[in-house]
């Protein structure tokens, strides 16, 4: 691999910024991360919209914003407004978690109103809009097309996988993340609009792992690690 091919994948990345405990030197550190790789977007916290678009000012990387994270419980009026707000303050692009228990329950008008209202203020706003089904849970392949044509027909600009913060419990009554899987991102690609991205976040450590997801459709990709990531990467062409 060479160093325009390690960037173009690193060119990928919406940086994650997410974690619950971070403060502003993590903050920081994320972002200088996603400057440092020409990365495609940092996606931050709703606190920190403000202070991300500060520090990536020049940069010539947008700021994203989570909405009704991570479990998207909000009622349509808030996921609505928390956008509105976000896009006020400078994020150019949401990443919005669907309503899971509605999903589960397979009432998809009110999906549909979910997604049409969110992906509405989001493009009257200027901003592109990232819609998260959380495949942990919602993980029928019937209910995460349903999902992709929804968000197609009403407008979105991506499917996304998951949140990273989807714990499922296991057998031995321990519970564990369960993010992105090629199995999902296969389905998603297969069956969104030829206009519809596909964002898979959640447990992509390796750079093996941005590859794999890259060549099963994926278009973008959230990580934390993306330092880590690359920099191995880099100092292995360097030899």
């Amino acid at each position: 691999m060479t160093k325009e091919e390690l960037f173009k994948l690193s060119g990928m990345i919406d940086q994650s910024a997410l974690h619950p405990t971070m403060g502003i030197k993590e903050l920081r550190e994320h972002c200088h991360t996603a400057i440092k790789w020409h990365a495609a977007s940092v996606c931050v916290k709703p606190c920190d919209v403000e202070r991300a678009v500060e520090l990536m000012e020049g940069s010539g990387i947008p700021v994203g914003c989570v909405v009704g994270f991570p479990a998207g419980n909000s009622s349509i009026e808030v996921k609505a407004f928390e956008a509105d707000t976000a896009i006020a303050q400078g994020a150019r692009e949401i990443d919005m978690v669907i309503n899971i228990g509605r999903a589960l329950d397979g009432e998809w008008d009110y999906l549909r109103r979910e997604i049409g209202e969110v992906t509405r203020t989001c493009h009257n706003g200027g901003a592109i809009i990232k819609v998260i089904f959380e495949t942990a849970y919602v993980s029928r392949e019937e209910d995460i097309s349903m999902l992709c044509h929804i968000c197609t027909e009403e407008g979105a600009d991506y499917v996304k996988t998951s949140t990273g913060y989807g714990f499922v419990k296991q057998a031995d009554g321990s519970s564990r993340a369960v993010g992105a899987t090629l199995d999902a991102v296969r389905i998603m690609r297969r069956v969104a609009g030829a206009n519809v991205g596909v964002k898979a976040a959640g447990g992509i450590r390796t750079l093996e792992d941005v590859m794999a997801f890259r060549d099963a459709g994926c278009t973008r990709i959230g990580a934390t690690a993306t330092d880590a990531i690359f920099s191995a990467a880099l100092a292995s062409i360097k030899r």
